[in-house]
């Protein structure tokens, strides 16, 4: 039996020094505070949550070259120390410790929300919008006034005798934003022509079309032998559906559309031009639509299964219980009590449109952007898109060979 050293001669592990631009460890932070574990009474962490030094082979290495001696003291692989308090040797060679260990100084595990932040702030990342509606709803208007810039497509170069086309187009415009140091490449799909011709039947098509075409050619990026480092991700991550502020009920296309396409995108109705009605009647109007919307088992983003826990099912049954969000665009500013607002100037007054007690346009905007932006996006990659994947891949064993054209295309 090796002799045992006594306390008062054992060599000090050397602290590594705490980098001076990382903040402490915050009163909640899971670890214990920084110190050497001694053969004493020291609180410790359980055996499997004892931090390794990188380089090490770890505490449970199997013939790894610490010794684990009868009074505790053990070395780890790399001149790395470990402490390891369990009065008797490791079986096989390891080291297991019943006490368990503190840790040695400062890791740094907590910068991991910074390196993130670096590395989207240098990427930038995506996010596209599709906007459904007949003509004259205020959809261009309401786009602008959320992104406080020229961003829809009739911004874009648009004609104002621009006709009603015979048929559903679909149009899509990108614009690159930046606010803070965050570039946000955003893209406006618009679908003129929908809801406007005498006959509406299946003029949802062209949209359902468009939004799988998207995940398709996700998909074949994601298959090719060579992939991208960075596949450009052109799917639609939401759709603002505009309903009429009739103040009756919804129209048999607006329930066909939104049950149509409420399993491959996600919707978000929205009442347009809401300061055409009294707020009894827009309230009344609400509550007629979210009946109409239950009764059709239609369901619309955020979605109740989708809720991870009690704190986001609490979030979003607020969200829920408030939509459809009732909402007023405006791009024009006017002179409020000495503050310049976006409104809508009538005989009465100005409807100011990021005021709470005028419409719900503040809220949409909340929603929409900073608090659900991506969640929308990751409830697209791992619900939509993974439901239309796992189908194409199970159609006839799997995708058609891809040809050496699409290969060579996808890697310009």
């Amino acid at each position: 039996m090796s002799d045992v050293v006594p306390p008062e001669v054992r060599p000090k592990p050397v602290v590594p020094a705490k980098p001076p631009n990382v903040g402490a460890l915050s009163p909640s932070s899971p670890f214990p505070p920084q110190g050497l574990g001694t053969g004493g009474g020291s609180s410790a962490l359980p055996p499997s949550n004892i931090p390794v030094p990188i380089g090490s082979h770890g505490p449970s290495h199997v013939g790894s070259h610490g010794a684990g001696h009868g009074a505790g003291h053990g070395v780890g692989h790399g001149g790395a120390h470990t402490a390891a308090h369990n009065g008797g040797h490791g079986i096989g060679g390891s080291h297991s410790s019943s006490g368990g260990s503190t840790l040695l100084g400062y890791i740094g595990i907590d910068t991991i929300i910074e390196q993130m932040r670096k590395k989207t702030m240098k990427t930038g990342f995506d996010f596209n919008i599709m906007v459904v509606g007949h003509s004259g709803l205020g959809k261009s208007t309401l786009v602008n006034t959320l992104f406080k810039s020229q961003v829809s497509r009739k911004s874009a170069g648009w004609a104002r005798d621009e006709k009603i086309p015979k048929t559903v187009e679909i149009k899509a415009v990108s614009h690159v934003l930046e606010e803070g140091g965050v570039k946000m490449k955003l893209t406006i799909v618009d679908t003129p022509g929908f809801g406007d011709l005498i006959n509406n039947d299946n003029c949802w098509e062209p949209i359902s079309n468009y939004i799988n075409e998207q995940y398709e050619k996700f998909l074949k990026e994601e298959v090719n032998i060579t992939r991208k480092k960075r596949i450009p991700d052109t799917r639609v991550h939401c759709c603002l559906y505009f309903i009429s502020p009739t103040g009756h009920s919804l129209r048999q296309l607006d329930v066909e559309f939104m049950k149509r396409l409420s399993h491959s995108v996600n919707i978000i109705p929205v009442i347009a031009k809401a300061d055409t009605m009294t707020l009894d009647e827009r309230q009344e109007f609400k509550q007629r639509i979210r009946k109409e919307l239950e009764m059709g088992g239609i369901e619309f983003y955020p979605q109740k299964e989708f809720d991870e826990d009690m704190e986001d099912k609490s979030d979003n049954d607020k969200i829920r219980e408030a939509m459809p969000f009732a909402v007023v665009g405006s791009e024009k500013e006017y002179q409020v009590n000495g503050k310049r607002v976006l409104g809508r100037k009538t005989a009465w007054g100005i409807v100011e449109v990021e005021n709470p007690n005028h419409c719900e346009f503040a809220q949409l905007r909340d929603f929409l952007i900073r608090s659900h932006l991506q969640d929308l996006k990751e409830v697209t990659q791992n619900i939509h898109y993974e439901t239309y994947r796992a189908k194409r891949l199970n159609e006839n064993g799997g995708l058609p060979p891809i040809s050496s054209n699409d290969t060579q295309e996808s890697n310009l």
